[in-house]
């Protein structure tokens, strides 16, 4: 029975002798950790089992983690990839937005169309032509104020007198751009060519125009409303509510006389898009317009030079960039340039002098046979010469006396001090603000 106790007692000795270098190998640093042990016994059922079920000595040693910091690993990625998945099904999809754009106005029919979008509270983007607009400035005021936008849609839509020449399509565009200067107070950066620029624009066109500063805008979405005459209202409804790729709907409309089955069908239009989920918004310049592919059919036989573009293109971005306002007090009249609209060179404020005079009133004439010009403001009369820099007394013994008036493009340019002491109204200060610059005359 001894032999048989001590024998017992030497099998348990090494059976625990056992148990102690099983659990030291499995530990780095040669004893277990109660962090590792924590983990695994949390982690173990999250952790897939390898492709061989067991790893070897090899394996461990070239991953150089032990089995505990593997299933830690494994379980983290699983998270992550769950994580991940979720995320993506949750996020937002893009806002879908509609722009109902008109184009050929202002007319009657106008009138109309904007009292359906009051209704609806919705706002609009217009598209006129400056003729229009010189006809129905009261129309183009209610657009403005209503918080509508106005878009530039060249002055007469004649395609003969538009797509032969970029200079004529450019003459069109500024001519308009003064008309609705002129009545609101704010120049439209925003075009639109009559009939899209398919078959119109080369890549010259587009480029010119973005120069310039303008953003032009075609459309995705045409109602048909201008295919013909008489297009019924049902046909717009059906053509304005095509389903267009992507989140954004730019739909081409027209509120010119003529179409009053447009104005019609715009309620039903309407209903439509807030049906199914549009946001309803306005064309804006810092947006990516929606525009047809340039066409190599579209090149036209006469492109501007490069000092054409110089004059007249290069610096006209700079009328839409935000600088300070120049305001004039002239007796009892004032106005303003915006910025672009004035120059500042060598310390010297320059203004356009036919702008300047008519704006406060006055009268020019271009003198064909002397290139000099004749100005009459403020109740003086005077001369200036761009081309010897000098302005003079419209009387005969009148003394020339020196002035950076220059061309600039056709345009003659006169330092504003100068102008105005000729006119009678010397400057007598001057005051600088962060937005503003304001010349005090006597």
């Amino acid at each position: 029975m001894k032999i048989v106790a001590r024998v017992a007692s030497i099998a348990l000795f090494f059976g625990v002798l056992a148990l102690m270098i099983t659990a030291w190998a499995g530990f780095p640093g040669g004893k277990p950790k109660p962090a590792d042990v924590k983990v695994y016994m949390e982690q173990a059922l999250l952790a897939p089992a390898s492709a061989a079920g067991v790893q070897t000595k090899e394996q461990l040693g070239q991953s150089g983690e032990t089995p505990i910091k593997q299933a830690v690993y494994a379980a983290g990625a699983g998270k992550q990839a769950t994580s991940a998945a979720a995320a993506q099904a949750q996020a937002p999809k893009a806002e879908k937005k509609v722009y109902l754009t008109f184009d050929d106005g202002p007319s009657d029919l106008t009138l109309e169309v904007l009292d359906i979008l009051r209704k609806e509270g919705i706002k609009g983007t217009f598209f006129v032509l400056g003729e229009q607009a010189e006809a129905r400035p009261e129309i183009i005021n209610r657009i403005y104020e209503e918080g509508h936008v106005i878009g530039n849609h060249t002055y007469d839509h004649r395609y003969d007198k538009l797509y032969g020449h970029f200079q004529d399509f450019w003459t069109q565009i500024k001519k308009t751009e003064e008309v609705i200067r002129l009545i609101t107070g704010e120049r439209p950066q925003l075009v639109r060519a009559p009939g899209g620029t398919a078959g119109h624009f080369d890549q010259a066109y587009f480029d010119l125009m973005e120069q310039g500063g303008y953003r032009v805008f075609d459309w995705n979405v045409d109602s048909g409303d201008s295919k013909r005459r008489g297009v019924p209202a049902k046909e717009i409804v059906k053509g304005a509510t095509a389903k267009v790729s992507g989140s954004e709907a730019v739909v081409l409309l027209h509120d010119s006389n003529g179409h009053e089955e447009s104005v019609k069908a715009l309620p039903e239009i309407i209903a439509y898009y807030k049906k199914q989920g549009y946001a309803f918004d306005v064309l804006t310049p810092d947006m990516q317009p929606v525009q047809f592919k340039a066409q190599q059919s579209a090149v036209k036989a006469s492109q501007p030079s490069r000092q054409w573009i110089e004059d007249h293109v290069a610096a006209n971005a700079k009328l839409f960039e935000t600088g300070r306002t120049l305001a004039l007090e002239f007796g009892a009249m004032e106005t303003a340039f915006e910025p672009g609209e004035y120059k500042m060179e060598g310390g010297r404020l320059l203004v356009p002098l036919r702008s300047l005079t008519e704006r406060l009133g006055g009268e020019v004439s271009w003198k064909g046979h002397s290139k000099t010009v004749s100005v009459s403001l403020g109740g003086k009369r005077w001369e200036a010469d761009p081309l010897r820099r000098t302005i003079s007394p419209a009387e005969s013994w009148g003394r020339p006396l020196p002035s950076d008036v220059h061309l600039i493009g056709g345009t003659a340019w006169i330092p504003l001090r100068d102008a105005l002491a000729a006119s009678g109204h010397p400057v007598t200060r001057v005051t600088y603000e962060d937005a503003e610059i304001r010349i005090i005359t006597l």
